[in-house]
């Protein structure tokens, strides 16, 4: 019986794991067709344009890439760029340098205070304040048009520091006691002993702040007025709804890539960082959102 029962339960998840696997392939097929699409809408020349559609293949040998020409070389695409560039670099250093350490008060048991402080993590958490107020103290601090105003508001992300706080608590205790116990303070403790242990969410916490710092698009229409400041997000949404290109490109009559083409390529450069990035930290990334997320 007890043989019986264990080729059954083998058989459940074997069918389990198929249908898994197969709902996996599935969202996997669903996510790279409209990324094809777009990326071989940004290389298909003027000369082999189909007014009324665009396929899902075009011969590599056909590709054309003066879209991405015209886009690189003008300098609105490249100024819009850096600032991304810059607005996700400093906003991950901002986030992670006062995420890292608060988590970590957080997750010591002897902090005193330490449930006053955890309650006014959460009602921020569970009630959000609204625009208006974070507007008029955006506002009032002076940042509009500035990097500041985008960074700042979204300094800590309450779920990340729950996330990292959590990691930080399933840490051997032991080694934390042995630490303090040789003489070393709580900062000691958190950059020698803490720190090197905790690669995987660091990256993980990392990974989702540069996300969404590259993503940003509602604050940055919000409080950056001016053309110059904002990042790609506000100009591919501009190009996306623009009805002369001269602006964005050098486009005229005589143009080798389509409006078309140019539009998509403008979103798959946009897209591009971030999909680089996420192989080389995808081996961290499971681990620590799983050991962040379930506390031992």
């Amino acid at each position: 019986m007890a043989t019986k029962a264990r080729i059954i339960k083998r058989g459940d998840d074997t069918i389990f794991q198929i249908l898994v696997n197969t709902f996996l392939v599935l969202l996997l097929i669903a996510v790279l067709i409209p990324l094809w699409k777009v990326l071989i809408m940004s290389v298909t020349p003027l000369n082999f344009l189909d007014v009324k559609a665009y396929g899902l293949w075009l011969d590599p040998w056909k590709w054309s890439f003066e879209a991405y020409k015209q886009l690189l070389s003008h300098p609105s695409f490249t100024r819009a760029a850096s600032n991304s560039g810059i607005i996700t670099i400093g906003g991950v250093i901002v986030n992670m340098l006062l995420t890292v350490p608060f988590a970590y008060a957080l997750s010591v048991e002897k902090l005193p205070g330490r449930k006053f402080f955890i309650t006014m993590v959460m009602i921020p958490f569970l009630f959000n304040a609204g625009l208006i107020p974070v507007y008029l103290v955006v506002n009032k601090l002076g940042l509009i048009d500035s990097w500041w105003a985008v960074i700042l508001p979204g300094g800590i992300n309450i779920y990340n520091l729950l996330v990292m706080k959590s990691f930080f608590e399933g840490l051997p205790e032991e080694l934390k006691e042995a630490a303090r116990l040789d003489g070393a303070n709580e900062i000691q403790v958190l950059w020698t002993v803490i720190l090197p242990l905790s690669k995987p969410i660091l990256l993980t916490i990392g990974l989702f702040y540069a996300v969404a710092h590259w993503n940003e698009f509602f604050n940055a229409i919000l409080y950056l007025n001016d053309a110059k400041l904002q990042p790609l997000t506000i100009l591919l949404r501009n190009i996306l709804l623009a009805a002369n290109m001269n602006e964005y490109v050098e486009y005229d009559a005589f143009s080798s890539a389509s409006v078309q083409s140019i539009k998509s390529a403008s979103v798959f450069l946009t897209m591009l960082p971030m999909v680089a990035i996420y192989p080389w930290i995808q081996k961290y990334f499971t681990k620590g959102t799983l050991l962040g997320g379930v506390k031992s």
